[in-house]
């Protein structure tokens, strides 16, 4: 194998990190195969939609379902695309594969995760993990100054696609009976933007991708809900949330921006491009991972979450873990995400403990970070599965003795 080298593929729901631990970033790309209506018989798969020539009426084909990989075929298809000469290059007969999967993944699915990678990839070994641990890996092993010790403790909130979950890690194991997972991910938030939409303006129940672009592009997460609510009814200028957002046009704009209600010049030809108006819209879409209620989920918001698998560990732990909330995932990206859920769970906490929120500079590529630090440890290469003990044992034999 090569020296102190692996291939690290953090593969989420909606978006794959890849890349040799030796790169200083990633590559970003979509795990999924993207089909438009302006192009039905060419399949997009990862990048290859920055090909497309009108994205409009996107569709995904997802190889998740309900954040549990299922459909095999179209990862088979867009791995081959990883592993390529278009994108990561990669020779696994002497180089160690570093993969995530979801929590509480399937016996089944993670047996044939590995039959696919040992058989179609010859993949020589093999270190399966979860995102979450390798996040809290990158937390507790994180640069720290020489007054300060490394955290033995952590609660790392994954905000993902399909889920969120909480996990408190005591001295580098995860406590399994206080993990907490909330039904709510990225998905949910572009699904209900897309209705509110489609009911207040515009119908686009079919541009996924457009409005997750929207979303990516507009929202915040509120600092005083009733306050911002009050301000989104007012009449512009006294209302400073409302925006309009531009739609992409794909011959002069390939994704669509924000401007004010009264920026609208023709100088740079937006002013005949289709347009909708965003008001409370931006807020109201990342208040549903506070309060899953909105949209008929019965289950607590993430700083109720927090409290709750808090309380689930050992009692000494509790300070320890309040002080390092480490934050991850795509929603993590939503400006003000930090602010709001430090001072939720501080109202939420018993007053002598310190409550400090970490959201890192680039959420959704920080689990893989973790992969590339976890990569060069002494412990990587004996965590991984071997191909003789493959070809000896079988996959069921490794995912019974990985996952004790």
């Amino acid at each position: 194998m090569a020296e102190n080298n692996a291939f690290i593929l953090d593969n989420g729901a909606f978006y794959a990190k890849l890349g040799m631990s030796d790169e200083s970033e990633p590559k970003t790309i979509l795990n999924c195969i993207t089909k438009a209506k302006s192009e039905r018989r060419r399949p997009f798969i990862g990048n290859q939609i920055e090909e497309c020539r009108d994205v409009s009426g996107l569709f995904y084909i997802l190889c998740f379902q309900r954040g549990y990989l299922v459909n095999w075929d179209v990862q088979k298809t867009v791995w081959d695309y990883f592993f390529s000469t278009d994108c990561c290059p990669v020779q696994f007969a002497d180089t160690p594969l570093l993969i995530t999967e979801p929590l509480f993944n399937f016996g089944s699915i993670q047996e044939a995760m590995l039959e696919i990678l040992y058989e179609e990839y010859d993949c020589d070994a093999v270190c399966k993990t979860t995102a979450v641990d390798l996040a809290a890996f990158n937390f507790t092993q994180g640069t720290v100054s020489a007054e300060q010790q490394k955290p033995l403790c952590c609660v790392v909130v994954e905000m993902g696609y399909s889920f969120t979950h909480v996990v408190p890690f005591v001295k580098g194991n995860k406590v399994k009976e206080a993990i907490r997972r909330i039904d709510i991910g990225g998905k949910v938030l572009t699904n209900h933007l897309k209705e509110i939409i489609s009911y207040r303006q515009l119908n686009v129940m079919d541009e996924s991708h457009v409005i997750n672009q929207v979303k990516e592009d507009s929202c915040f997460v509120s600092q005083n809900f009733n306050e911002d609510m009050r301000i989104a009814r007012k009449r512009f200028p006294d209302n400073t949330i409302v925006r309009e957002y531009v739609l992409p046009d794909y011959t002069q704009i390939r994704r669509g921006f924000l401007r004010k209600p009264n920026e609208s010049s023709s100088a740079d030809g937006s002013d005949e491009l289709q347009t909708i108006k965003l008001g409370n819209e931006r807020f109201v879409i990342p208040e549903i991972l506070f309060h899953p209620s909105d949209v008929g989920i019965p289950q607590m918001g993430v700083p109720e979450a927090i409290l709750d698998a808090v309380n689930v560990c050992p009692e000494e732990t509790r300070p320890h873990l309040f002080a390092n909330i480490v934050v991850c995932g795509g929603c993590a990206l939503f400006p003000g995400m930090q602010t709001r859920l430090e001072k939720d769970v501080r109202a939420l906490a018993p007053d002598e403990y310190e409550v400090n929120v970490t959201v890192p500079d680039n959420p959704i590529s920080y689990a893989w970070h973790g992969g590339k630090k976890y990569s060069q440890s002494l412990s990587f290469l004996k965590s991984c599965m071997s191909r003789n003990q493959y070809e000896e044992y079988g996959t069921k034999h490794l995912v019974d003795k990985y996952d004790s």
